[in-house]
């Protein structure tokens, strides 16, 4: 199978020799997605209800959960090539090299078949110094998968995990119609930029997406980079999105921000729980601590962002003797207590440590590239973890538990 990109200005030669076929970008082709934004261009997902999103207290999160890891457009079709139109918007931080243009992976019928990405888009220039945030507009462009079986086949083309991504246009040679409903358990998971996807080379290469694979699942991530604080209005969301089973990664971010110190972190954990379960009082739900990050172990934030000119790395800056402040033992600690506390009367609340998911020895093989995120090869060995702890024999997520 061939993939290539075309610009969406003065567009295909073979146009004329192909009976394109365009279907309008709809919540019935979207997973993973909480709502959908119209937009001058076409539509935008989101991982966070309208409702949330006007409580956001910076732009940050604007950011962060606009970028649609875990959304993929899913459909069933006998078409032999898909176009699909885009805007990216695309981040970059000053003083830092560019990153890569993000990547569309397509699976059909659960299997890898190509990528794509997508040149120009619109720069968001942020300076992670002061905050702010400059927009440089561009243009839109296409992603383009040809050379596909005629046969019928379900297909799933997966957005940018780290590019805002508003959908414009979707063609096909054959007709596409929904996917109907294979029976699939939901998973609802939220984290930070580590199950946002931070350096992952793809959206499917992200853990989450990973382990979903494995477990046979359906994901809606709402994995925010730097996001993950707790908010009243995340809990709000999860509570009333419907799912069979329900993960929660807590910790980093309240560490390198420095959010909170310890005499508020318990409670807010507690209400945090106690807003998920009014929505999903008997769902598994699956409590992660902070997987291994030695700068943070015992050193609490915030954290900055030192530049050498080509690469990024972080260090913290907080007073270790300080014991108001958290730490990622800490935190571990506190979410171990708290759960054993609250199981004794909810048998299906769970806590896993993410140590064991990622921890020394995995960080003597697997180091962290800029010393907080891992790399593909870190999600990879995340993603297979998690699926054999999770979703195993004797797991919380387990398919004999249902």
């Amino acid at each position: 199978m061939n993939s290539q990109l075309n610009d969406v200005p003065g567009r295909r030669e073979e146009e004329e020799v192909t009976a394109w076929i365009t279907t309008p970008v709809d919540p019935r082709l979207l997973r993973g997605a909480l709502d959908v934004e119209r937009t001058e261009h076409g539509v935008l997902p989101h991982r966070l209800p309208a409702r949330a999103r006007k409580q956001f207290p910076d732009q940050s999160l604007a950011m962060v959960e606009a970028q649609p890891s875990g959304v993929r457009l899913v459909f069933r079709t006998r078409a032999t090539a898909i176009e699909l139109d885009v805007l990216p918007t695309k981040r970059v931080y000053q003083g830092a090299p560019a990153p890569a243009d993000g990547v569309y992976d397509l699976r059909v019928d659960g299997r890898p078949a190509g990528r794509d990405s997508v040149a120009g888009g619109n720069v968001q220039v942020i300076d992670m110094a002061t905050g702010s945030v400059v927009t440089r507009p561009g243009p839109p462009g296409t992603v383009r998968f040809t050379g596909l079986s005629a046969d019928a086949k379900d297909v799933e083309i997966w957005l940018p995990h780290t590019e805002i991504t508003e959908l414009i246009a979707l063609r096909t040679d054959a007709p596409v119609e929904a996917v109907p409903d294979r029976g699939r358990r939901v998973w609802l998971h939220h984290g930070s930029s580590i199950s946002h996807g931070s350096n992952a080379d793809s959206p499917t290469a992200t853990w989450p997406a990973l382990a979903a694979d494995r477990g046979g699942v359906e994901l809606i991530n709402l994995g925010f980079g730097g996001n993950a604080l707790l908010d009243p209005f995340t809990a709000r969301a999860l509570r009333d999105t419907p799912a069979d089973l329900i993960s929660l990664k807590i910790g980093i971010n309240l560490v390198n921000t420095d959010l909170m110190r310890l005499r508020a972190f318990a409670p807010a954990v507690h209400g945090f729980l106690d807003t998920i379960r009014e929505g999903h009082p008997t769902t598994p739900l699956l409590v992660v601590s902070p997987v291994l990050c030695p700068m943070q172990e015992d050193t609490p934030g915030p954290l900055a962002p030192d530049f050498d000119g080509s690469t990024v790395r972080f260090r913290p800056l907080g007073d270790p003797s300080d014991r108001t402040r958290l730490t990622l033992n800490v935190i571990r600690d506190e979410l171990s207590r708290i759960t054993a506390l609250r199981a004794a009367d909810d048998p299906n609340l769970h806590y896993l440590d993410g140590r064991s998911l990622y921890g020394e020895p995995d960080f003597a093989e697997l180091p962290l590239p800029d010393g907080l995120h891992p790399d593909s090869a870190g999600h990879r060995r995340i993603g297979e973890r998690f699926a054999e702890l999770a979703f195993g024999d004797g797991g919380p997520f387990a398919a004999a538990n249902r």
